[in-house]
Formats: C-alpha cells, sequence, structure tokens
C-alpha cells in the first residue's frame, strides 16, 4: 500500500479509482470502480464522487484505534500500561514514533482511502494520495462542460481547499514541504524541493482563499445543496475556508515559523505583523459574518443545571457538551451550531469500542476495556483560573490552597474530575460503594498509577464520567457518539484575539469585525460565566497574550491542539511548558462530606505539586523527523535539522 501511494504522488492520470454515488448518499461509500478520466468528469454527479473519496479520507482522532492518543504537549499523559502510545514517545523524544503507526491518528500502517474502517485512515498516510486527486480534479474541470456554474465552483472550491488542507496539516509537524500543485508526469525523477514554512503557507493561502470565494457559506442554500437539505454539515464551505485561512497566516505568523527553532524563549511574543493582519482579516471576516447570523453556526451555551452530570436546564436549547459527544439521540454526530470543520463519523457505537472506556478509573473493573486511561496533568489543569477571571498564580485571584476546588472557572468543573466528585450515579456492590466517590488525594482510593490517577485528576469534557460499568453511558442503549472536530467557533475566538494581540495587544482588532482582541477572548468568558480579562493584563501586551493563550487552553482543552501551539510559541522546550505533573494534598474532610456537600467546597491540607517527568527537548523536537523512505527518494526532499 505504501508504493501504491508513492506511486499516486508521482505517477501518471491512467485511470480514477472511485465510488460512483449521488449527493443524496453522500459520504456512504458504494463499490468502487476503475473508470476513465472522461467518465469521471463528465457532470457534476460523477465529479463529486471523485471529489467524496478525499472527505473519507479525513482521520478521526479519537477513533483511529481501540486506544490512541492525540495530546501530545504538556496537557496529558497516560496510566503506566500505555507507555507505548505515542503521548508517552513524545515525552521520551521519540518523535520517529509517529510513523506507520496504527495507533495515532496521524499516520497509518494500512491505508486504505476508500475504505469505511476507521482504523485504516492516517493524515500522512493518505495526504499525498488526497493532494494528487485534488489535482487531477483541477486539472480535469474543463471536461465539466455539462455543469452549470454554481456546480463548477461547488467542485472547483472543495478542491481548492483540500489540496490546501492536507498539506497545512502536515506542515504543522514537519515544516515546509513541496507544494503540490500539478499532476506530476510519470517517468521522470521528481526534483521538487522542499520549501520554506512561509513559502507552503502562501501556496495554502492562496488556495484557501480561492476556496473561500467560490464555496457557499451553507449549501442548503444552493440549488445542488437543495436536494440534500440537512444533511449537508460536512460539506466545504466558505466558513471552513476562511477559518483554515486565518489559522495558515497566523501559524506562518507565529513565532517559530518567523524566528525558527530555538530554545530559551526569548522570541515567544515576536510575531509577523503582516501575516497576522492577514490572519485577523480572515478571522474578522468569518466572525462577523457569524455574529450577524448569516450562517448556520453559532457559540452552543454553557448554562446547566447539574453541571458535574452535564445536564443543562431546562431553558437552555443547546448544550456545551454536544461539541464533544451524544447520549440518547440517535448516535448524532457532535459538533452541534459550534462545530465548523469535521471528517466522517458514520459507525454508529463505534465510539463505545474504544474511546468512551479509555478516560475513567480501572480500579476494581469501574470502566471495563483495556487498562488505558488518559489523565489530564496538573500543570494543565492550573490553567483553569477562578472563577473572576484571574488566574490561579495572581496574588489578587483568591485561590486558597486549603480550597483548591472552589471558586474555579466554571470550565473546570465540567471538564475535570477531582476529588470526592460523585463518579457513580446507579446502583453498585455493596463491597463498591467505596468507590462511588472519587478517591483523588495522596494515597487515595484512585490514586494507583496502574489503574487510577497519576495526577490526581480525571477528563470528563470529551467522554461523561457516567461511561463506567454501573450507570453504562456507553452500552447500545445510550447512543453515545464521540468525536473531535478539527476546527470549532471557540477555536476561532482564541485565533482571532491572538492575531490581533499580535499587531495591536488587548485593543488590537480587524477593519472586517466590530471586536477587539479584549472583546473576543470576553464573549468566551460571558459564554460560561467567567470574569473578564482584568485591566492588569489588557494594559500590557505580552501579559494580555499571555492570558489569551491560557484562554485557549483551557476552551481548547484535551483537543489535539496543545501540542502545535507549544511549538509554534517556542514554548516547547522552556519551562514549566516541558514538565507533567501531579497535585499531591491530604483530605481533612470525613467521608461523610462528600456524600453530603459539593466536592468544591472541601477543605485539604498540604497542597502541593510534584514534577511526574521533565521533557528532554532541544531545537530539533521542534518538527517531526520525516521518513527516510521519502527523503531517499531525491537530495532536494531533505530531512529536518537534527533527525
Amino acid at each position: 500500500m505504501k508504493q501504491i501511494y508513492k506511486t499516486l504522488l508521482w505517477g501518471s492520470l491512467l485511470s480514477v479509482t472511485l465510488g460512483l454515488f449521488s449527493c443524496e448518499d453522500y459520504l456512504e461509500k458504494a463499490p468502487e470502480s476503475i473508470i476513465s478520466e472522461e467518465v469521471a468528469f463528465q457532470n457534476f454527479r460523477n465529479f463529486q464522487g471523485f471529489v467524496e473519496e478525499i472527505y473519507n479520507m479525513i482521520p478521526d482522532k479519537e477513533k483511529k484505534y481501540w486506544t490512541t492518543s492525540w495530546n501530545w504537549g504538556d496537557d496529558e499523559l497516560f496510566n503506566l500500561e500505555g507507555s507505548w502510545h505515542m503521548t508517552n514517545q513524545v515525552d521520551l523524544g521519540n518523535f520517529w514514533a509517529w510513523q506507520n503507526n496504527a495507533s495515532t491518528w496521524f499516520d497509518d500502517d494500512d491505508p486504505s482511502p476508500t475504505s469505511t474502517d476507521k482504523f485504516r485512515h492516517g493524515l500522512y498516510a493518505h495526504a499525498w494520495y488526497a493532494i494528487r486527486k485534488a489535482n487531477m480534479g483541477l486539472e480535469n474541470l474543463n471536461l465539466l462542460t455539462s455543469a452549470t456554474q454554481e456546480e463548477k465552483d461547488l467542485i472547483a472550491g472543495q478542491l481548492y481547499f483540500f489540496r490546501a488542507w492536507w498539506h497545512f496539516e502536515m506542515m504543522q509537524y514537519l515544516g515546509g514541504l513541496p507544494y503540490i500543485d500539478q499532476v506530476l508526469p510519470s517517468g521522470e525523477k521528481p526534483t521538487l524541493p522542499r520549501l520554506s514554512y512561509h513559502e507552503c503557507a502562501d501556496k495554502a493561502g492562496a488556495d484557501f482563499a480561492k476556496a473561500a470565494e467560490l464555496l457557499p457559506i451553507d449549501w442548503d442554500n444552493t440549488n445542488v445543496g437543495k436536494n440534500t437539505v440537512g444533511k449537508n454539515q460536512l460539506r466545504i464551505n466558505k466558513i471552513m475556508a476562511l477559518g483554515y485561512l486565518g489559522k495558515n497566516y497566523l501559524w506562518a505568523g507565529s513565532p517559530l515559523m518567523v524566528h525558527g527553532a530555538q530554545t530559551g524563549g526569548g522570541q515567544t511574543y515576536n510575531y509577523d505583523e503582516a501575516y497576522t493582519r492577514k490572519a485577523a482579516d480572515a478571522f474578522g471576516e468569518l466572525l462577523d459574518l457569524v455574529e450577524s447570523g448569516q450562517t448556520q453556526y453559532a457559540l452552543v451555551e454553557f448554562d446547566y443545571e447539574d453541571i458535574y452530570n452535564h445536564k443543562k436546564t431546562s431553558s437552555a436549547t443547546s448544550k456545551y457538551s454536544d461539541i464533544f459527544y451524544t447520549t440518547g439521540q440517535n448516535w448524532l454526530m457532535p459538533g452541534s451550531t459550534e462545530a465548523i470543520f469535521r471528517g466522517p463519523s458514520t459507525d454508529s457505537n463505534g465510539s463505545n469500542w474504544n474511546t468512551t472506556k479509555t478516560f475513567g478509573p480501572k480500579v476494581k473493573g469501574m470502566v471495563e476495556h483495556d487498562n488505558i486511561i488518559h489523565h489530564p496533568t496538573a500543570n494543565y489543569v492550573n490553567n483553569y483560573g477562578m472563577a473572576n477571571g484571574l488566574p490561579l498564580n495572581d496574588p489578587e485571584s483568591g485561590f486558597d490552597p486549603e480550597y483548591p476546588f472552589k471558586d474555579r472557572d466554571p470550565r473546570f468543573y465540567h471538564d475535570i474530575v477531582f476529588d470526592g466528585f460523585k463518579y457513580v450515579n446507579g446502583t453498585m456492590p455493596a463491597d463498591m460503594e467505596y468507590l462511588r466517590y472519587t478517591g483523588l488525594h495522596t494515597g487515595g482510593t484512585m490514586r494507583n498509577p496502574a489503574d487510577g490517577s497519576r495526577t490526581g485528576y480525571f477528563i470528563q469534557k470529551l467522554v461523561p464520567h457516567t461511561a463506567n460499568k454501573y450507570d453504562g453511558a456507553y452500552n447500545w442503549s445510550f447512543n453515545m457518539h464521540t468525536y473531535l472536530p478539527y476546527m470549532r467557533l471557540g477555536d476561532i475566538y482564541t485565533m482571532y484575539a491572538e492575531a490581533c494581540a499580535a499587531f495591536g495587544g488587548a485593543t488590537g482588532k480587524s477593519s472586517k469585525f466590530s471586536k477587539t482582541a479584549e472583546e473576543a477572548i470576553n464573549t468566551l468568558r460571558d459564554r460560561v460565566g467567567a470574569g473578564h480579562v482584568h485591566a492588569s493584563y489588557t494594559a500590557d501586551r505580552n501579559k494580555f497574550i499571555d492570558e489569551v493563550r491560557r484562554e485557549r487552553a483551557v476552551e481548547l482543552s484535551f483537543e489535539g491542539f496543545r501540542f502545535n501551539d507549544l511549538q509554534r510559541w517556542l514554548l516547547l522546550t522552556e519551562y514549566p511548558y516541558n514538565v507533567k505533573t501531579s497535585h499531591e494534598f491530604d483530605r481533612v474532610e470525613s467521608d461523610n462530606f462528600y456524600k453530603e456537600n459539593d466536592p468544591r467546597n472541601a477543605r485539604v491540607a498540604n497542597f502541593r505539586e510534584e514534577v511526574i517527568l521533565t521533557r528532554q527537548f532541544g531545537t530539533k523536537h521542534y518538527w517531526f523527523p520525516l521518513k527516510i523512505s521519502d527523503t531517499a527518494m531525491y537530495p532536494e526532499f531533505g530531512q529536518n535539522p537534527g533527525w
């Protein structure tokens, strides 16, 4: 299969492999056919079938394997049995581990672009094939003679987007690459050089911009899309293209791409103004469309009657947790009105074969399946500041180490399981009752590093705590479906704020949107009921950027963005971002306290932070190593420094 992919990258267009299916059967694969380009591109229906194989290849980060990993920054670690996962391999500095790896979304050892098996898709494994398909489609647009202008624009817009998207996703980890924007001839030795990051970003930016010009905001409002009204949510549109146009330029203007890999952190606040202004304009145009009601997107509500059980109030029309998982909705794909870009996730119960069983304690089989657990690090949990909006380490924040869980940012109570949390709601055997409430203090019932928590916390943002043996949320009857979006609206607000702050501080703004960087961050805090950015942080550009970054850490926690953020900010090698820690403390309250009171009000003693591991990173760790089989193809395709 690897050789086939290489042939598709460099070979000639002899035939097209695709499943022919109609728009009505969007992303449902029919038996594949080998047909000529004249047939493949002769009308909109056939051409769209050709394009939709690219959608099928988008990897599902959460469900790529029985147990998988996607958080490679300072945000997460696994219990001891998960040492083989990519998260731990990154901790060890073994960045080679991404290659041919069946258990991570970034690559695959047996990829298949036409398969509906979620295990057989990987980003790099499919990228060159997907890019070649995009180029084949663009070079054969002239064959689409029977289509309307709308149909031609829809096809071209999708192809420009995908050509840029697959390049951009690889660039985040690998740096500048050959930007393939033509169908390369067979029989010739490849000589395309690796471009600089900025050269690639400029080409990707041009493609994303073309896509934004050609595509509609909502396919439901097109003549073509009217045939599939209500089923067009995954189709590439103008909002997706603008979002990635902005992200591409923000990354290009970020410290790593401007100053190169280096240690010391001295350049972490130094962005390229020209790129960040272009990023702000793209994000600003998107947010103006959203806030003026011209799109199908909106921030989901954060209005909970019972935040620990993710139970919304009766007056709320949407629910924050629906971005990440749904239950009791016939396996409805998560995302609600906030998810912007997602791939397909058609395996109805596929979440419960793996993802939903990898977040809770395995003590005494409380959560079944493999003995693998995603843990939030204590150093990352520190990003969840106080309800008044101040960070924990601010002298005015009111944080009290004797009451470390009190008056925290409301997202803390939604996302994080802490000591004394009622983990099981349902009936338990009498000899298991001692595990109903989490024992996450030092020496507690759930602090065994083998089957409990290594850090003093669990995560329930992406999968609810009721995914356990006794509440049974991962059973068939609950219809639970999990999916991590690649881009959502909360992400856009934080990136807009960062882009504006890079050139204008807290008052920086785009001419295409009314809100300043500060107002964009406060929009997210208003959503959850947290305090605004304090004036002591808005007056100083660098301190405000720190708050933007902290807001991004909290809002986007555990969604797979942290590694790339630390990387592009030139903080991957720097303390405290290179350590992973636990919170240690002693209980003061009796066990009965937790049965009768809110655990956030519990008093503790000797609260402290201890280092579990320190990452020994150097400049080479700012980029993943390329595959030797690729760099050996020809001299111009060089390896990343240090590898």
